[in-house]
């Protein structure tokens, strides 16, 4: 991994490409294997760089071969991993550490599998174990107005972000996936969504409500004609540039949205995801149409959202444990708290009093 002041690995090539059996012949190869059995490019990209850290490593040490590589050395690099202190001096997180390990024994597995080494070195590596966190924030439904009530509708361009944000909160899409719309996937007929090629490339419909239809419809009749450069974009979504968002740009635009409405909660495109998936399983849905929704492979990932929801839990609580102070749902203040924190103490004063008395 580079340091301060080095070259990035994913920018050059380690090792000698005129070595048959080096490692950089082997990584364009294994590269090619996975472009021909359709992995997606962020994949091929994120291990061709998890690789190449790998062979920045080696290189440092004189290994240049995959067949030079043991358990012994593979283990060395994991507890190299643990150790390494970026440039601000944090640690690299454990899924960091997972992704880089879980990409060396895809690639050696690949490579033992070939018979162009005699056996996986990697293959009994014990990957991290990866924390189960839930989000960070997750926006109440009155703080989710609050967001889509920032765009400026007097600009167009707040116009097409107002759409925008009513598409990620209805849908519950990611932020790729919303980039990647085109025209033709809004069927404002049936009232849904084609979403084409999301993670792990697999389509899927997703229905969306009448309020982001209109808001996507107004943005198309008054504000993208103004904005495509061509007649053939078929992008739903266009910058200002008349182009299709990047990542980082649509990710700037969510965020000053969410900052400018004073919430106190923070976030971007991924916060709208995780806010309608919360409110949707607090309103009634079931988990697995919801898993639907989002995309998720296995309804584990979604059940994260049944740990979020906690309004339904706390209205139980709040009816049904032992050591609730009354059986009406009253919604309190912190001075409401404190009075009654008040009144509690003068009965145990007196509680104490009593007490003294009787053994008087």
């Amino acid at each position: 991994m580079p340091r301060k002041g080095q070259s990035h690995p994913g920018k050059k090539t380690f090792g000698n490409l005129a070595d048959p059996d080096g490692f950089a012949v082997y990584l364009e190869r294994y590269l090619e294997w996975m472009g021909v059995t359709n992995y997606s490019p962020k994949s091929l990209e994120s291990r061709a760089l998890y690789i190449r850290y790998f062979m920045e490593w080696c290189d440092e040490r004189g290994l240049t071969q995959p067949r030079e590589i043991t358990r012994a050395i593979i283990e060395r690099y994991q507890r190299h991993l643990y150790h390494y202190r970026k440039a601000n001096g944090e640690p690299l997180s454990f899924r960091s550490q997972h992704g880089r390990l879980s990409a060396l024994r895809a690639f050696f597995k690949w490579a033992a599998k070939q018979n162009y080494i005699l056996y996986n070195p990697a293959a009994e590596i014990e990957l991290p174990k990866l924390e189960k966190r839930l989000p960070k924030h997750v926006l109440s439904q009155d703080e989710m107005e609050t967001v889509l009530a920032q765009p400026d509708l007097d600009d167009p361009l707040g116009i097409r972000d107002r759409a925008m944000l009513e598409t990620f909160y209805s849908t519950g899409i990611r932020r790729m996936e919303l980039i990647n719309l085109r025209l033709y996937d809004l069927d404002a007929e049936r009232g849904t969504l084609m979403v084409r090629q999301g993670k792990w490339r697999k389509d899927r419909m997703v229905p969306i409500g009448e309020r982001a239809i209109a808001w996507i419809t107004k943005y198309l009749t008054d504000v993208r004609p103004e904005l495509a450069l061509s007649p053939e974009e078929e992008h739903l979504f266009l910058s200002n540039l008349g182009e299709a968002f990047t990542p980082t740009r649509l990710t700037q635009i969510v965020r000053r949205h969410v900052k400018k409405a004073n919430t106190g909660k923070a976030g971007s495109c991924h916060l709208f995801r995780h806010t309608m998936a919360t409110l949707m399983l607090e309103g009634g849905a079931d988990i697995r149409y919801i898993q639907e929704m989002l995309g998720h492979a296995k309804v584990d990932t979604t059940q994260i959202y049944t740990q979020v929801s906690i309004r339904k839990l706390k209205e139980i609580h709040t009816a049904t444990h032992p050591a609730r102070l009354t059986r009406r749902n009253e919604a309190r203040t912190l001075d409401d708290y404190a009075a009654l924190a008040d009144e509690l103490l003068a009965e145990l004063d007196a509680e104490a009093d009593e007490d003294t008395e009787d053994a008087d």
